[in-house]
């Protein structure tokens, strides 16, 4: 690999592990998006323990439990397809080297491959981990007992939404996978297209976290629920 591979390699994986520590260093200086639905969860674990019939509350997890599920799948999918292509043998990597804009060796290939489905496969193991603990919360949906105590009603709030929000963070950390995944295939076409590959997935990433109508509508709603 010639040094502009490694230099785009290098900004791949900056970009890559440094998103979720970039991501804190921003929801402290500013909020996110990610960090105001945190808050926004705990005050809908907290308004469960309100009420008398949560079926409502049971439907909602069902649905972020499918979302996750069909994401799952669809991983996996891709995951079959891209392993098929790099564990087939050389007949299958020499026609799909085809697809790059140039000439690499088989092995140069594979490495290329391999990132891509080292993207998917991390992506696979979020979702998954999602869905175990999205189960977990459904439980403690179900299982919320009658409380009067406005003190053990806000206990208990606490303690299933320390269960839902890292599910649901890792749920996104599994749809990230995507974008990031996405952005290492665009090495098959040569190193100056991974480096503006990553650079456009994390950048639009951070606009959807910290400016996007999606996330100023959460911040307005955070601020109405009064947290934080």
């Amino acid at each position: 690999m010639t040094w502009i591979d490694w230099t785009a390699l290098t900004l791949f994986f900056v970009c890559w592990l440094g998103y979720g520590p970039i991501l804190r260093f921003i929801a402290r200086h500013g909020g996110a998006l990610n960090e105001d639905m945190v808050h926004v969860r705990n005050r809908w674990m907290a308004a469960m323990t309100h009420r008398e019939i949560r079926l409502v509350d049971s439907q909602l997890m069902g649905h972020s439990i499918n979302s996750a599920s069909f994401f799952a799948s669809t991983n996996l999918l891709l995951i079959a397809a891209v392993g098929g292509i790099l564990f087939g043998g050389e007949s299958k990597l020499e026609g799909f080297a085809a697809v790059g804009a140039e000439n690499v060796p088989i092995r140069i290939l594979e490495a290329k491959l391999a990132l891509v489905l080292m993207c998917l496969a991390r992506g696979f193991l979020d979702f998954i981990w999602a869905l175990r603990q999205m189960n977990y919360a459904l439980a403690l949906i179900g299982a919320a007992p009658e409380i009067q105590s406005e003190t053990d009603r806000r206990a208990y709030g606490q303690a299933a939404g320390e269960l839902l929000n890292p599910a649901l963070s890792a749920f996104s950390q599994g749809v990230r996978g995507y974008y990031f995944a996405l952005a290492a295939a665009a090495w098959l076409f040569g190193p100056m297209w991974l480096a503006l590959g990553v650079a456009s997935a994390f950048g639009l990433l951070i606009y959807r976290q910290e400016a996007s109508p999606a996330a100023r509508a959460i911040r307005n709603a955070r601020r109405l629920l009064g947290e934080g």
